[in-house]
């Protein structure tokens, strides 16, 4: 069984858009958890899902900006650093994604630049 615990930087497209997404996942036995940081208005979102050999299925629900669960599904290669799959909400939206072990960070970015526009709103 892969394991999954760690950061990953990846990328999902929808309309042949690519978005940009960090995530942390937790993995305890075949089920893992966690966090992915879209890189887009979308924000932050929890993570539920399981692995079984390589195959990874799991549920994003963002916390503010949609209540619709996102299902991703894929496969995990032998060496545990690259991912890639589909995913889905319901029948209307699907496109593909991907992510890689490690890479930049979105989350302090993103902080980042909120602390830069706070600082600019101030002065």
């Amino acid at each position: 069984m892969a394991d999954l615990s760690g950061n990953w930087l990846g990328t999902y497209w929808q309309d042949d858009i690519p978005s940009r997404f960090e995530a942390t996942f937790v993995q305890s036995g075949n089920t893992f958890s966690g966090s992915i940081l879209d890189d887009n208005y979308l924000g932050e979102a929890q993570v539920n899902g399981e692995v079984i050999g390589r195959t990874v299925s799991f549920t994003k629900r963002y916390l503010v900006t949609s209540p619709v669960p996102v299902r991703y599904t894929g496969i995990v290669s032998e060496n545990e650093d690259y991912m890639q799959g589909k995913w889905n909400i319901g029948l209307q939206y699907s496109g593909l994604w991907e992510a890689r072990r490690g890479g930049e960070n979105l989350i302090v970015d993103l902080q980042t630049r909120l602390e830069q526009q706070t600082s600019l709103t101030m002065t």
